[in-house]
């Protein structure tokens, strides 16, 4: 999810107009279901022809030894014969004896539109180095992704325009323009995908799961999914326990039906807000360095007054408030940007905007990417499930969850907005749920403070996969938590994948150490 716990305050908000939303049946788990067997004569031809791996296209810059591969998958799981597109595969092969091998490791990073092909160098670190040793690191670009018949719905170069703006309490006049443009992308992204469009979804995302594990050639699968990864996760498990081998879910996804996706961005846009506090305390205790005032409230003023200046004289011609309020939204996400975020702010208070400009300047080179991840996000977002169709409803919910949650909420909101005025047909989320016994141990891993999957999020996943196990990074809020350097949770982590054991209990870790207050540019 993108930015994407105070629940209590949200109660107010209007939210039944969801129910009138379009939406398809579920084609669910069931024997009938024409997708699943689809999906089965999809399988056994990836099977059957495995993946040539060989040099990675030049352009990637890749280092020789990881090694490329693609693998096709129904454009329409329904119709296994139809339109096939290919995957993206890349590999490095398991660097230990022969004797301890483990087969495929497989791992998707979230998004939805993230790529993970880059993730088997991360076998060169030492977190994961004894992991690399044992598997095969397996990365891929999922459907629309990348060069996996990548989806597009605007000119990356009108995607990447700047300055634009952020108004914290947006006009009348400001939201109209934001529904007309919002229009405008969901018609872009029918013309240039056409039929192809409601193919994006993350049921399919999962049965292109299945359809990898098979031309790997492993019988069962290892995975391991952050963020929204871990939705593909929770419906290949519900769809294929019996091919699951182990999986860490790592920051987890609230899969209650009723919470894809509309309500799940409005608890996300709730749990910025505490962790937007979290930042803005911790440059208060910084005030030596920062100087930009000794309590959150002080360095809010001094972000709006920032906020404000911006939308009068974008810096460097190129940040305005759109682009600022991004980058600090990344602060939200990671810990790591906290001392360079603090640094830009402080700066241009004290009358130097290089270090604003040069952080938050939006890419060229990056634009085409850029603009493919967001097409994707959308597309699955939209497809997955119902969603109000009148803006007043959107107008109202948000309205209301702004006086609570001002920092996230509106930004969201029109991110998401292009789904109110959506072409293609709606599904209706899957239930997911297994039963005792179904599926073998699998490891949960969370942030209690995380704010993009709210902790609710992994107790709720807990819930529906039975059998599974919790272990929770404690008073911290990074998004993101396995391999990330709290050894308590790699530990955990690294056991788990090379045995299978899971602790006896739910786990608790404490947080990783706060970043150091330094002056960063």
């Amino acid at each position: 999810m993108r930015a994407v716990p105070l629940y209590a305050t949200i109660g107010s908000l209007v939210l039944s107009a969801l129910t009138a939303a379009p939406a398809t049946a579920s084609d669910g788990p069931g024997p009938a279901s024409a997708e699943e067997r689809g999906t089965a004569v999809a399988a056994a031809r990836a099977a059957a022809a495995g993946i040539s791996f060989k040099a990675c296209p030049e352009e990637e810059m890749l280092p020789e030894y990881l090694k490329c591969g693609t693998v096709r998958v129904p454009l329409d799981y329904a119709r296994p014969d139809g339109r096939t597109i290919a995957l993206t595969v890349s590999r490095t092969t398991a660097t230990g004896p022969a004797a301890g091998r483990q087969g495929s490791f497989v791992y998707n990073p979230g998004g939805p539109g993230a790529s993970s092909i880059t993730f088997p160098l991360m076998g060169e670190m030492s977190e994961w180095e004894e992991v690399a040793e044992a598997y095969d690191m397996v990365g891929y670009a999922p459907r629309g992704v990348g060069a996996s018949a990548p989806l597009s719905c605007q000119d990356p170069a009108a995607f990447a325009q700047s300055p634009t703006d952020s108004p914290a309490d947006p006009t009348t006049a400001y939201k109209e323009k934001r529904v007309a443009q919002a229009r405008a992308y969901a018609r872009g992204c029918e013309k240039n995908a056409g039929e192809a469009l409601g193919h994006y979804t993350s049921l399919n995302n999962a049965r292109d799961l299945e359809v990898l594990r098979a031309a790997l050639g492993d019988e069962r699968l290892t995975f391991m999914g952050a963020s929204y990864g871990t939705y593909i996760g929770s419906l290949y498990a519900t769809l294929f326990p019996s091919r699951v081998r182990r999986m860490v879910f790592d920051s987890a996804v609230d899969p209650d039906p009723e919470k894809i996706w509309y309500r799940s961005n409005l608890d996300q846009s709730l749990a910025f807000e505490s962790r937007w506090l979290d930042f803005r305390r911790w440059v208060a205790r910084h005030d030596d360095v920062y100087g930009l005032g000794t309590t959150p409230e002080a360095v809010q003023r001094r972000y709006d007054e920032v906020r404000t200046a911006l939308a009068s004289e974008p810096a460097g011609g190129k940040v305005g408030p759109g682009q600022f309020q991004a980058a600090f939204l990344q602060a939200g996400y990671y810990d790591d940007y906290w001392a360079m975020r603090a640094t830009a702010l402080s700066e241009y208070v004290g009358g130097n905007p290089e270090p604003l400009v040069t952080q938050m300047s939006p890419r060229a080179i990056t634009a085409k990417d850029d603009e493919n991840e967001r097409a994707v996000y959308t597309a699955v977002e939209c497809n997955d499930a119902p969603w109000p169709e009148e803006w007043e409803v959107w107008d109202r919910d948000h309205t209301d969850l702004a006086t609570v949650a001002p920092f996230q909420t509106w930004n969201n909101a029109f991110t998401n907005l292009p789904c109110a005025f959506w072409p293609a047909p709606r599904q209706r989320p899957l239930d997911v749920s297994t039963a005792w016994g179904e599926l073998p141990p699998v490891l949960i891993l969370a942030a209690e403070r995380d704010a993009a999957t709210p902790y609710k999020g992994a107790l709720e996943l807990q819930r529906r996969l039975r059998g599974a196990v919790l272990v929770t990074e404690r008073d911290a809020g990074t998004h993101g938590v396995g391999g990330a350097g709290n050894a308590c949770v790699d530990e955990h982590m690294r056991r788990y994948l090379l045995t299978g054991a899971v602790p006896a209990g739910d786990a608790e870790c404490a947080p990783r150490a706060e970043p150091n207050a330094v002056s960063l540019d």
